[in-house]
């Protein structure tokens, strides 16, 4: 009965949200979970005018406006999936810290069902950041000078990773953030139709870089290590916990992989100190929390 309540109360402060500023414009809405746990409960929609893309955000947008704008994260999915039907846990918890999630891929129909269809590709990522601008500027968009447009983080698992890093360059992003990936020392172990920048690539980031890796056990760990070993011009950062390549994305609001992506995204596109305490300092306040291990260059 408490859940049912809480759904409810989140379905209302979208409806109280929509009375308030421009209509609502998408064609779905569903709430993942519990809406997440941060002062803004979250609402995955459908949005028309961004196809084969799937939205996370507040249900509530009236908060948002010139006194408080919404940073952007733009996601890309593990294997390439059209969908981001397996890190829509992880996702919500993070929109309902307040932030807007775009995410690559067809909207999940539910939190099991695997997407099967065609593979996504790096340039959706940037189509998304393309709508959020456009958006932005839209006097008929409920989004409309809501936007924190010098707050955008790119981001992805695994062939998401690679995506986000064949993107690295594009000049309007704030920070990456590379999960369960890194750009391969052998190109053999690649899947046909993934993203392969080079090595030498790395240098064209030009942001705070995050790397979130499932420890020796991850079949990413080599390569993502290997990636944060070659990077010096920029802040970077590792973070590896013991779980494997399949992270925590699909546990209770994203498990501890959503705890440190959300204090990088609050620190790196909110400027909280109290979440840049995670990363900072020797030893970082991450080295102490239970299970975690830590490498960093240029933070401090």
């Amino acid at each position: 009965m408490k859940t049912k309540l809480l759904l409810s109360a989140i379905a209302a402060a979208a409806m109280l949200s929509a009375c308030s500023q421009a209509p609502e414009t998408y064609t779905k809405n569903r709430v993942v979970e519990d809406g997440g746990t941060g002062a803004y409960p979250a609402i995955m929609v459908e949005e028309p005018s961004l196809e084969a893309h799937t939205i996370l955000r507040p249900a509530d947008l009236k908060p948002f406006g010139k006194k408080e704008l919404l940073p952007v994260l733009v996601w890309g999915n593990g294997a390439c999936t059209n969908s981001p039907w397996e890190h829509i846990h992880f996702l919500s918890e993070i929109a309902s810290h307040g932030f807007l999630v775009v995410a690559t891929g067809f909207w999940p129909e539910d939190d099991d069902t695997p997407y099967r269809g065609e593979m996504s590709t790096a340039e959706q990522q940037i189509e998304g950041i393309d709508w959020v601008f456009k958006i932005n500027e839209d006097k008929e968009s409920p989004y409309y000078h809501k936007l924190d447009l010098d707050n955008i983080a790119l981001a992805g698992m695994s062939c998401g990773g690679l995506q986000t890093l064949s993107n690295c360059a594009e000049p309007r992003i704030k920070t990456i953030m590379i999960c369960n990936s890194g750009l391969f020392i052998d190109p053999q172990g690649a899947v046909p139709g993934m993203p392969m920048p080079w090595k030498d690539d790395l240098m064209k980031i030009h942001t705070p870089t995050l790397y979130l890796l499932g420890g020796p056990t991850d079949i990413a760990y080599q390569n993502g290590m290997d990636d944060f070993s070659r990077i010096n011009h920029v802040p970077v950062f590792a973070a590896n916990y013991p779980v494997g390549h399949g992270g925590t994305y699909r546990q209770e609001h994203g498990g501890e992989f959503s705890v440190v992506a959300l204090a990088w995204l609050q620190w790196q596109l909110k400027g909280d100190a109290e979440a840049a305490a995670l990363f900072q300092g020797s030893p970082c306040g991450l080295a102490s929390r239970e299970g975690w291990t830590t490498d960093k260059k240029n933070i401090d």
